[in-house]
Order: C-alpha cells, then structure tokens, then sequence
C-alpha cells in the first residue's frame, strides 16, 4: 500500500517523523528542514479528513527523561507549520486517552520516545561482556515489542517517514509495523522520496564520482569509506577526520581532535585508495586555532606540523582549492559532513568551498547528494539549497542504503 492510495478519512494513523532538530541554548529550533520535509505527509492524512498521531525522538537522552530532549520545545513551532493547534501527550507511553479523543483533523505530538528504554531495545545498566547480558537482552527484546503493541494501540494506520532512523531496528521505526496489516502501514512521501533519491545515485552513477566524507571520526564512517573506496573515483575525507589521517602518516598535529586508536585504519583507507586507483584528497593545511572558540586567534600551517597548543579546526586555502578541484568536474556528489567547525562563523570557509564546487558542478550538469544533519545544516546556513540536487533527512540512513544495507525501517513496510 502507498499512502497516495490510501484514505485516511475517518481514521487515526500514527507517523513516525524525524523531528530530531538542533536547538540553540534557549530551546528555539535553529534549522527546522526536518519538519518542514514531513509536512507533505502530515498534510496529507489532515486533508483526507483523519486524525493524527506524531511520533519522533530527539537527541541521545538514553532512555531516561531530560528535559533538555523534550518535544513539547517544539510544539508551537509544529502547530504553526502544520497551521493546525498541536496537542502534546507529557508520556508517549501513556497517551491512551488523548489519541482515542482524537478527532478528525485534530493532531497530537508524543513526547519523547528515546525517554523509555524500549525505544531502542538495548539493555541498560548492563555491559555486554557481563553474563547476564543475552538475557537482559532477551528481556529487553520482549518489552521493546509491549512498547511497540502500545504505541500501535493509539492508530487504524502507520506510516514511516523518519529516514533519518530508518537504518535502525527501534520499537517506532520497524517492530511497531508487525501491529498492523498489510494494508494499513506504508511508507510516508519523504520516505518514498528518500528511497527514489538514494536508488537514483546508485543505479544511475554518472562518473567521474566524488564523495566528501567530513565530520570527527573515522570510526563512525569507516564502513562507508570502505565501501565507496569500491565506486568513487574521488574522495575527500575532511574535518576532524584530517587530523587521525596525519598523525598515522607520522605528522604532529597539536591538540586537534585525534582518534589514536584507528591510525592503522587511517593507513589502510590510504593503501586500499591506491590499489583502487582511487584519488583520495586529504587536507595538506588548515587553519589552527589557539582555542576551541570562535574568537580564537588563528594561522595557517600544515595539516601534519601543527605546533603545541594548537588545534585544526578548517582546511586551508591549499586544502580547499584541491577539495574543488576534485568536486567541479565530477558528475555524481556526495556529501556527508563538514570540513571544519562550521558552527563558527570564523572556521566556515572549508565547508564553503565545497558547497561552491558543488553548486558549481551541479550547474554543470552533476547529481549532487547532500546527507546528514551537519552537511543539511552548512547548505542551509550559506543559502544554498536551491543549487543542489538533492538534500536528505538521513545521515547514518543515507550511507547505510549506499552501502547496500536493507534498512530495518524500509523492510518491515515492504517485507
């Protein structure tokens, strides 16, 4: 069942959306492109003349209740979007009498779900090298379906449309579907969107193929590196990344953000480029900075002779003219992380250049990709979203369907 085909008129339906946006220090939401992507949606189920139930979770609050990760932040901001008054259910949990008084074109927001535990299905408290841990699992296991039966108490209808955790097995994005029939659990329109877009990229790539793979750590993006080592012909390994990649090469690289314990992994990434033939970019300068502080004094030196008390947080003007160089005359782009601490005004030029390059290339012809939450949020930031080709929800989603992966969210719609 798609949800163009089916009418909600008369009927609740529950959507799991992806409202996990960034707030600034006084709860106000920052970038709000995650809302407005669910929209259509949402929309959609109001205007076949259904009630609806919203689902999501923010941030990593662990299972226990903070304040800080609470929904109802964002409630007004859902309503004005939605144009309809938003209601809120304080427990996700315990929402049984709101949702079953729920009328039609009304909408409720649950809190929280990452607040319980089950959410996610993993045991707390507990390491997984301690013996009890596969029965703690078990357990675990077993609730996180009671939560999942709950949550699908409230609706006649589910629908996925959080891409942005589709790649994860959690009570809200997979087991949840096992609640409803065939007919009545569908993906949402962004879902379908994102799925269009990533199978685009995939079946249809146009080489030259340069992928940009920033952020802090090699460790979150290994798998990934790895598996586009097999289809790129270029790749750009940016931000904090830059550093573990010089210190493995024998570099002194000051304080910058380092992971010691993946230097080998850095060699191998550069020793499996060469045997691809593929042209692995790795920043050759940087701006260094005395502080992690937008008003840190700053200078330029090489990524691999960074003095004490130092630390990278941009790629340099050398670093950035071979970043657009290897962008400008690719065909197909990808681009999943920062090339430096964008959230500073004064260490944005990195991640600038390369959205120039891909602005640039995309003029030219090029299907240009932009993923995950920190690249979503640097297009936005320079105003430039209307010059690329695609902008996705998903960041750990996004590179886990590029790698081949099925995704837990994609398959328990679609069998």
């Amino acid at each position: 069942m798609t949800i163009n085909e089916f009418n909600f008129a008369g009927k609740k339906a529950i959507v799991r959306v992806d409202f996990n946006v960034p707030l600034d220090e006084n709860g106000k939401i920052t970038d709000d492109t995650r809302i407005r992507g669910a929209l259509p949606t949402l929309k959609k189920v109001l205007a076949d003349g259904g009630a609806l139930i919203i689902m999501s979770h923010m941030g990593k609050p662990k299972g226990k209740v903070n304040p800080k990760f609470s929904l109802g932040q964002i409630v007004d901001a859902v309503s004005e979007a939605l144009g309809v008054k938003v209601q809120f259910a304080p427990d996700c949990a315990k929402a049984q009498e709101q949702a079953a008084a729920l009328k039609a074109g009304e909408v409720l927001l649950l809190e929280n779900l990452r607040f319980y535990p089950e959410e996610e299905g993993k045991p707390v408290g507990i390491e997984k090298t301690d013996p009890a841990y596969d029965n703690a699992k078990k357990e675990m296991k077993e609730r996180q379906k009671e939560f999942a039966k709950t949550l699908a108490s409230y609706a006649d209808a589910y629908v996925m449309d959080a891409f942005g955790t589709a790649h994860r097995k959690h009570a809200s994005t997979a087991v949840i579907a096992d609640y409803f029939d065939a007919d009545s659990k569908m993906l949402g329109l962004l879902m379908e969107k994102e799925v269009t877009a990533v199978d685009n990229i995939l079946s249809n790539i146009k080489c030259p193929f340069t992928a940009i793979m920033g952020g802090s750590k090699v460790s979150t993006k290994i798998g990934i590196i790895e598996n586009l080592l097999g289809k790129v012909d270029n790749l750009i390994l940016c931000g904090g990344m830059t550093y573990t990649f010089a210190k493995a090469q024998g570099g002194e690289i000051g304080n910058s953000i380092v992971e010691l314990d993946k230097l080998d992994v850095a060699l191998d990434v550069i020793q499996k480029a060469k045997e691809n033939g593929v042209n692995l970019v790795l920043g050759t300068d940087c701006i260094a900075a005395d502080k992690f502080a937008n008003d840190a004094n700053t200078q330029v030196c090489p990524a691999n002779a960074i003095p004490e008390g130092w630390e990278g947080l941009d790629a340099g003007p050398e670093t950035r003219k071979s970043f657009a160089a290897a962008i400008e005359n690719a065909k197909t782009i990808l681009w999943n992380g920062p090339a430096g601490v964008f959230e500073f005004d004064n260490f944005i030029g990195g991640s600038k250049a390369i959205a120039d390059a891909i602005a640039k290339a995309t003029a030219n012809g090029a299907f240009s990709l932009i993923g995950g939450g920190d690249s979503v949020a640097c297009i936005n930031k320079f105003g430039m979203a209307d010059q690329v080709s695609y902008i996705s929800t998903g960041g750990g989603a996004l590179l886990e369907a590029i790698e081949g992966k099925v995704l837990p969210g994609v398959a328990a719609i679609k069998g």
